[in-house]
């Protein structure tokens, strides 16, 4: 079975943000995004962060805002959406646009991700992951797992994650995906080591938004702009709170 994926970004060659001569206006471009509603909470009144973002957004080519947008710290790591990750390596016109290969249902599912190589226009093939792969690791059993509800999609992602680390490293920059480091990382509680501890006491950016969804109608207009508001703006502080609030939630 083959799937396409067509995201791109739009390249933006920009000089590194760190540049003698480029370093003043770089501050004043920093200053007026850390200042933007627009941005992610990470990034508001943050100058350095900022700054920290215009260099990776000028070394991978990419907006400085969908830079931040894309770019999370789960527990204190910085990793991108696997959506931004297809999008990158779509746009660095190294190969043609990733396809996945997905076999198998179930506990047999397996995929990978491929593409062909732009210079040589040959057929460059990722790292299979499988289902049995995803349940040796502990991603299928950890709290809120889309593996569970989204195999497909999960799948997909993450043969996306392994292709672009092998063949695109720099692209990348080393960083893995967001939902990757949630999966991989373990959290420390006390004395206690969590496997597969998710952002905040066992829940997910994933599993908090997919509650809100179900919760939607039974919302009033003040309710969902803040839910909508600790979403978008990535308020992991608030995270526990409003997965209480919406899980209680019932119909009147």
């Amino acid at each position: 079975m083959e799937h396409q994926v067509t995201n791109t970004l739009e390249r933006i060659p920009v000089e590194s943000a760190f540049a003698i001569n480029s370093f003043e206006h770089a501050q004043r471009v920093a200053k007026m995004l850390a200042s933007s509603d627009l941005v992610p909470k990470e990034f508001k009144g943050s100058v350095q962060n900022v700054m920290i973002a215009l260099e990776i957004s000028n070394r991978i080519g990419a907006s400085p805002l969908m830079v931040m947008q894309n770019l999370y710290i789960v527990h204190g790591k910085p990793s991108w959406s696997s959506s931004f990750i297809i999008a990158a390596l779509n746009a660095c016109k190294r190969f043609s646009p990733l396809r996945f290969e997905l076999t198998g249902e179930g506990d047999k599912m397996e995929c990978y991700a491929w593409a062909f190589e732009t210079s040589t226009n040959a057929k460059i093939v990722g790292p299979t992951v499988t289902m049995a792969m995803a349940k040796a690791e502990g991603w299928i059993d950890k709290n809120g797992s889309k593996w569970k509800t989204m195999p497909q999609l999960m799948i997909r992602y993450r043969s996306a994650a392994f292709f672009g680390r092998l063949y695109a490293p720099e692209i990348l920059m080393g960083m893995h995906a967001q939902d990757e480091v949630v999966d991989m990382t373990a959290q420390v509680v006390g004395e206690e080591i969590q496997p597969g501890a998710d952002l905040e006491n066992g829940i997910t950016v994933e599993a908090l938004q997919a509650l809100y969804n179900e919760k939607l109608n039974l919302l009033t207009k003040p309710e969902m702009e803040r839910a909508k508001r600790i979403l978008e703006n990535k308020e992991v502080d608030s995270y526990q709170k409003l997965f209480k609030f919406l899980n209680e939630k019932q119909a009147a």
